[in-house]
């Protein structure tokens, strides 16, 4: 009865379209998503495909593309930002998963540490800096052209109340923090700056920490002027004791300042979690990343400067800059900053330094992963590895963590993505701290914001936000199986799979998002809100983002592999999770790989290179450190003429005499990284391939005959042997005809 009811499912599907041919010759290799890691990596560590910079003393700086002609965060392909350090460490954490040579994950850190986290030489006179005055205040604007704004020493500020734990824990007052651009080759020219602060600028050849967006919302990167982090304010800029910041707040003092991504810095975290876990793996129970660990638990302990409000104000304080009440929102803010006169011959009062917070929260920087991480103790998870030393470290990241669960649980919209974020300083074209327009939804003090910090073009229009932020949140879900981590993210992969569509040889995910409505007012004693008039549309779709496909995938295959761990009722999602994953990354691979990885033409813009201009105001004139000269009515290309002498600089201009668009083809470090850690992830969490029914290694025609004769003899009830758990090929949780079909598909 079971024989024949079988025999009458398969003929049905058959029946269907499901045609099954008996000539199935091809073999699948049983690892070959680890395979594929690995020769991803290879092609990153390849010195001909100019991946890195060999430095030489062994180590190696990862460009943030391996080409050049590239504007989008960073303004040149071959600069290096911390998310790129980030995805680094990331890269050598799984390879020394599937190989035991920690080595490179090691030297992968000592770079990091060396070149992007600004050493003692690098910020002198942080022994000045004063707890109880931590910087003079400064309007903030939306429009550029509203800068500089002026820096006031009258205006209230709040105090910093973790200075004291931090320096009495490290016995420094100085940063441990990844600032976030370095000028990896000194393409821009201004050199490295004297050890004395009053030398000028030195051309050694070193990396440059450099900055760019400095001046609001609306300043998108074609539209900045990329400076020194070093400003000695006689070399360059103004000049004559003037430099770069007369641009920005008016001021002539000659400083250095330095600024984090929150999200890299806890991506590093992330990341060294998972290598301490895995070196413990072939090694007793004994970490062989000890040292990283701990770099990592500093990291952390002054990532926490990034939950403090940007002037140390009351979190709700709108318009009351007195007004009491803690001065954190324990979310990853943005960014976090720090800087001090450059040398004490010529500062007016003797030396002195200043430290702020971000008082704007984007959904996609925050990292629940890593707040669990540097808030759990447990020896028996490995989060005991990480456990901080200050005296408040721990309490901070746990309240952190569920502050951050919870914002992703206020954000999600009606249809299942997650929307922007809050910040606690209401911005416009008035200022900074404005009070909070009637009727808006707050969280915890802090109003909604559909595009925290940039506007040009929106932050949270990029689909890329959703599934970095997401994969984090799986993480967490995939340890803990935090049940509200479970709802958020299974009612996003439905909504995100109903948006991804394929072929038998491409896929569209989406792209850019568009929003509407606001989330209800957080509930803080009920933890809810009424979202229903929260919405999101899919304005664009892309097949060309690589590391955004490789992240939706990673994303997916945690969700799906979590689901099973906890039981998720839902099947139909959790099988649907791991096959979308699956599709793809083998669309990727069997359509996009090249030479240097993965990559798929993309159309640019040339006019945002050629027309863009930057607002200097008319009073300004001064020099870049190439020597362009910097004045009003200048283009983004005037001031980068650099690129002029770009492989590629003939063929963008060409598009832009003829006003057409210029195909790029793009090897983002961060996207082959996130497309490699997505196969890597394949490989752990499903290390038993489906569709290996006889267990020898390989997916071949075998399997296909053992399953069918399987299914013939009545499945279960029948004396043939099978690997059951590599038989749920489809991953509904049953073996059955549906199998054999997805297996004929597979093979």
């Amino acid at each position: 009865m079971i024989k024949a009811r079988f025999k009458l499912m398969l003929a049905a599907a058959l029946s269907a379209g499901f045609l099954v041919t008996p000539l199935l010759t091809d073999t699948a290799s049983a690892t070959q998503y680890k395979d594929r890691f690995l020769e991803l990596r290879e092609n990153l560590n390849d010195p001909s495909n100019g991946y890195y910079r060999q430095m030489d003393n062994g180590l190696k700086i990862p460009y943030h593309s391996r080409e050049t002609f590239l504007c989008e965060g960073p303004d040149y392909g071959h600069e290096t930002t911390s998310e790129t350090y980030s995805y680094y460490v990331w890269l050598e954490a799984m390879y020394g998963k599937f190989t035991g040579d920690w080595t490179q994950f090691s030297d992968a850190w000592k770079s990091l540490e060396t070149y992007i986290i600004p050493q003692d030489k690098d910020q002198p006179n942080n022994d000045a800096y004063k707890a109880d005055d931590p910087a003079d205040y400064a309007e903030e604007f939306l429009s550029t052209s509203k800068y500089p704004t002026e820096c006031n020493g009258q205006t209230h500020v709040g105090k910093d109340t973790l200075s004291q734990e931090l320096k009495s824990t490290y016995k420094t007052d100085n940063i441990y923090g990844m600032h976030w651009l370095l000028d990896t080759d000194n393409w821009y020219g201004y050199g490295t700056h004297g050890e004395d602060g009053s030398s000028g600028y030195t051309q050694d050849g070193e990396p440059v920490f450099i900055n760019t967006y400095q001046r609001g919302a609306n300043e998108s990167a074609f539209k900045t002027v990329t400076h020194p982090s070093w400003d000695d304010c006689k070399t360059y800029g103004a000049g004559d004791k003037a430099g770069f910041l007369k641009l920005f707040n008016g001021s002539d003092t000659h400083q250095w300042r330095y600024t984090i991504a929150s999200d890299a810095d806890a991506r590093a975290i992330q990341a060294t979690y998972w290598a301490d876990k895995w070196s413990k793996d072939d090694n007793e129970g004994q970490s062989q990343v000890t040292a990283d660990v701990a770099k990592a638990t500093k990291l952390g302990d002054y990532l926490r400067y990034s939950m403090f409000d940007k002037y140390f104000r009351a979190i709700g304080c709108q318009d009351n800059a007195y007004a009491s009440g803690t001065n954190k929102h324990y979310l990853l803010g943005w960014y976090y900053s720090w800087g001090a006169d450059t040398d004490f011959e010529q500062s007016w009062n003797g030396s002195w330094a200043w430290r702020i917070g971000c008082s704007h929260n984007h959904f996609g920087y925050q990292n629940p992963m890593a707040a669990w991480i540097l808030s759990n103790d447990n020896a028996d998870n490995g989060t005991k590895d990480f456990t901080s030393k200050t005296k408040t470290g721990k309490q901070d990241w746990t309240q952190s963590l569920e502050r951050q669960v919870e914002l992703y649980q206020w954000l999600q919209s009606d249809e299942g993505a997650i929307a922007g974020g809050c910040t606690n300083s209401y911005t416009t074209d008035n200022g900074s701290y404005q009070k909070y327009p009637a009727g808006s939804s707050t969280f915890y003090g802090m109003v909604y914001d559909e595009a925290p910090v940039y506007l040009d073009p929106p932050s949270n229009r990029w689909f890329g936000m959703q599934v970095w932020s997401l994969q984090r949140l799986a993480e967490y879900y995939y340890e803990t199986g935090d049940v509200r981590a479970q709802s958020v993210l299974n009612k996003w992969a439905k909504w995100a799979m109903n948006n991804t569509k394929f072929t038998s040889d491409s896929y569209q995910m989406p792209a850019n998002l568009g929003w509407s409505g606001q989330p209800g007012t957080w509930d803080e004693k009920n933890k809810t809100s009424d979202n229903s008039n929260l919405h999101v549309t899919v304005d664009a779709y892309t097949d060309a983002d690589i590391g955004v496909a490789g992240s939706y995938a990673n994303t997916l295959f945690y969700i799906s592999a979590a689901n099973n761990k906890y039981n998720y009722a839902d099947t139909d999602t959790t099988a649907a999770t791991k096959e979308t994953g699956e599709k793809i990354l083998d669309i990727m691979w069997n359509s996009y790989k090249d030479d240097y990885g993965i990559a798929k033409a993309e159309e640019i813009n040339p006019k945002n290179y050629f027309d863009s201009e930057i607002y200097i105001p008319s009073s300004f004139t001064g020099k870049m450190g190439n020597g362009d000269v910097i004045k009003s009515g200048v283009k983004f290309i005037d001031i980068r003429s650099g690129y002029k002498n770009d492989p590629d600089y003939a063929k963008v201009k060409a598009a832009y005499d003829t006003n057409t668009t210029a195909s790029m083809t793009y090897h983002r470090y961060w996207a082959q990284v996130d497309a490699a850690l997505a196969y890597g992830t394949h490989e752990i969490l499903f290390p038993d391939v489906t569709g290996d029914i006889n267990g020898d290694g390989t997916i071949e025609l075998s399997d296909y005959t053992l399953l069918r004769k399987y299914l013939n003899n009545g499945g279960e009830s029948s004396n043939i042997k099978i690997d059951v758990a590599n038989a749920d090929v489809n991953g509904d949780g049953v073996v059955n005809f549906f199998d054999l079909v997805a297996l004929k598909n597979k093979i």
